[in-house]
Order: C-alpha cells, then structure tokens, then sequence
C-alpha cells in the first residue's frame, strides 16, 4: 500500500466506511510510515474539531416539534404518511387563522415531510454500503484474502476468522467458478464473501447469519451493477456483479440448488 492510496482511503477509515480486511492494511502500513501517521493524526485532529460542540446549531423548538409530530409510529408506512399529510392540507381552510401565519407553517411542515422521506431505509443504506464495498474491491484489487478454487481451502480458511461457518460451494461445473474468498464489514459486523466468475465479470457473494431478505431472491439494479438478495437456512445473502441480470439469476438458481442438496 503506497502513500498516495493510503491518502486516498484516510476518510474512509476516519468514517468507518472500510471493509475489515482494507482497514487492517491500512493499519499495518501506519505502523511502519511516519509520513502517513503524521498525515492520519492531522486529519483525525480536523476531524475532532469539527465535531465540538460550539460548531453546531440547534434547531428552533418550533421546527423540532413540527418534525416530531410529522414522524410516523413504527406501523405507519412512509406511503401512508404521505397521504395523510395531502389529506390534512385538503381539510385546512385559511379563513380561522392569518394567511401569513398559515402559509409559513404549511410550507415548514413540507420541508419536514420532505427531509424525512428523503431520508434512506436501512435496506437502501445496505444496498449503497454493498455497491461501494464491490467497486472499493475493484479498485483496490482487493478481491481476495484467500485464492483458491477449491472449496475444500476456502472454507477451513474461514474458521476462527468469523463467529459463523459460511458455506461454500464448488459452481464450476455450472459456468461459475469459485476464486477465492475474504473477509469483510458490512452493516456493523464481519461477514464472509466468496468470490465467484462469470467469464471476466467477478461475483461477490456476502453471507452472514440472519433472517432478514425472505426466501425469494429479490433482484435489483444500482448504478450500473445487479444486486440480489435472499435468506435460507439461518443466513443472509447478497450477491453482487457487473453482469447481466440472466447471469446473475442464472447464478442463484445455481447457488440455491446446490445449497440445497
């Protein structure tokens, strides 16, 4: 890791936004370069002073209560919200209140709504945290700490590296060969990934234990890169590729099949 990279990736490890293998790296080169700790220390000191508390502004208790009151409870969906929100400017009548007084609370009350459906779902903060990690492996050419296509050296690799065994599959046969595999962080934890080709395009495979996609892989499309993800015996999946949508549909099928055997 050269210096000029190392700067490169300084805020990301600053926000924790590096994958674990990434930061370790990172780390073990901070270890033996002066010149990079000094520039770590520099930007970590910018950092803190942006942080201090004589930096920020509270917001008027006015437009904190309105925010407050327009959020939802846990069982009300963003769809709903919004329409009772279109529902109460239909009943409003101007004629029991100062036009003035009405109009500045309606158009505050919409910059709330707006902010707040603005706001990303944790299955769209997921979703970017994945794409950003697959092209960060790219880029990085970082896409394996182990390279093997045996699954038989892949697997045992992972052991005492994570709290869960990940399975791993042999897809060869199937057009998909296994190339290695690595750890990683996503979504505040270590996870597996298995890397996978179709012809030149690579397959990141994330798995971690969970429940929370369903069974049924959902495909979809983000800035230019195909995503499916699905649960099945305990564990997550996310794979992830610059292939094509058949290509990747091809691929679970393959993967649930033998999985499944």
């Amino acid at each position: 890791m050269d210096h000029k990279f190392v700067l490169e990736l300084l805020p990301g490890y600053l926000d924790q936004e590096l994958g674990l293998s990434e930061a370790l790296e990172f780390e073990r080169h901070l270890d033996g370069c002066e010149q990079c700790r000094q520039a770590y220390a520099q930007h970590r000191e910018v950092s803190a002073q942006l942080r201090q508390a004589a930096l920020r502004v509270d917001a008027p208790q006015a437009l904190a209560q309105r925010i407050e009151a327009a959020l939802p409870s846990p069982r009300v969906s963003r769809e709903k919200l919004g329409e009772r929100f279109r529902r109460w400017l239909g009943s409003r009548s101007l004629s029991w209140a100062p036009v003035g007084a009405t109009l500045a609370s309606v158009v505050a009350l919409s910059v709330s709504m707006s902010l707040y459906l603005a706001v990303p779902s944790p299955d769209q903060r997921l979703t970017q945290q994945l794409v950003d990690d697959h092209i960060r492996s790219l880029q990085s050419d970082h896409l394996f700490d182990v390279v093997s296509t045996d699954k038989h050296t892949v697997k045992p690799w992972f052991n005492g590296k994570l709290d869960f065994a990940p399975p791993v599959v042999d897809l060869a046969q199937q057009g998909y060969p296994l190339v290695g595999g690595r750890l990683d962080f996503v979504n505040q934890r270590p996870v597996a990934v298995m890397v996978y080709r179709y012809k030149l395009h690579p397959i990141n495979l994330y798995v971690w234990p969970g429940n929370d996609a369903g069974a049924k892989p959902q495909v979809l499309e983000q800035r230019g890169y195909h995503l499916a993800h699905w649960s099945a015996a305990g564990m997550n999946y996310w794979a992830i590729t610059d292939a094509g949508a058949g290509e990747l549909d091809a691929f679970i099928s393959d993967l649930r099949a033998q999985l499944a055997a």
